[in-house]
């Protein structure tokens, strides 16, 4: 399976969904459905044991949304994206039935922590980093409202997502965002030794367990994401929104209102 930007292949049991869209993995919709559609196929897919997300572009995982979808857009084309990216991506790795890993091999903003945070396990390269950087464009990351004061706690949280400032994979892991810090050279093979633990349990065992697992954590998700979407609308159709996102286009400060 290939759109061009999204390619799904399977080897010794591990399934290996690669991003692709130079120069940054910026997310469109049709992109974010590609790798939707690649995570349902993993599901479906009886010879993969074990699910790998990653990118195909060096030192860049995903810089989050491509701003196209956002400015001068109405509320309604905005929220079928976010229904893909929040709610069906969720519902995706949710009933994915096997551990996705996210191979996390350079910078990660905003959307592109929302991708790697939907898989099981994120591993990171040292030179990998990641930010919340929504707030200086004038959007919120209104999805990691419901999970990441769960991770690191309110008050972190509150200061991470707010200051929209770029961290090391270093203090993602400090944090608890990241599972494992890996030196640069070193994350594919890390990450296909981690594929291939799970790969090597009993098929069924993990299966159920997964899906034990994700019950016990979902600790009422789903009814957040539906939360965090009118939240992220109804802040992107916003004057200061759309001036902020024209700002970074055009790269310049963004004239906010007094």
């Amino acid at each position: 399976m290939s759109n061009g930007e999204i390619r799904y292949e399977v080897n010794e049991g591990i399934a290996r969904i690669t991003m692709d869209r130079p120069p940054v993995n910026a997310l469109s919709l049709d992109f974010i459905q590609g790798v939707v559609a690649a995570l349902r196929k993993a599901a479906a897919d009886d010879s993969a044991q074990a699910v790998i997300l990653s990118s195909a572009l060096a030192r860049r995982f995903s810089a989050g949304l491509d701003l196209d979808i956002l400015i001068g857009k109405p509320i309604s084309e905005i929220r079928l994206f976010l229904q893909e990216l929040y709610t069906n991506l969720y519902d995706a790795q949710y009933n994915l039935g096997k551990p996705s890993i996210a191979a996390v091999n350079g910078a990660a903003r905003g959307g592109g922590i929302t991708l790697s945070i939907s898989c099981d396990v994120l591993l990171a390269a040292e030179s990998a980093t990641f930010g919340y950087s929504e707030i200086d464009i004038g959007v919120l990351p209104a999805i990691h409202f419901a999970h990441l004061p769960r991770i690191i706690g309110r008050h972190r949280a509150f200061e991470i997502l707010f200051s929209g400032r770029t961290f090391t994979a270093r203090e993602a892991s400090e944090l608890g965002i990241v599972s494992r810090v890996v030196p640069d050279a070193d994350l594919e093979a890390a990450v296909l030794d981690l594929a291939r633990t799970f790969t090597s349990k009993p098929r069924a065992i993990m299966r159920q367990g997964r899906a034990a697992f994700m019950r016990q954590n979902d600790l009422d998700y789903r009814r957040s994401i539906a939360v965090a979407v009118e939240d992220f609308c109804n802040v992107a159709i916003s004057d200061d929104a759309q001036e902020g996102l024209r700002a970074f286009l055009e790269k310049r400060q963004p004239n906010w209102k007094a």
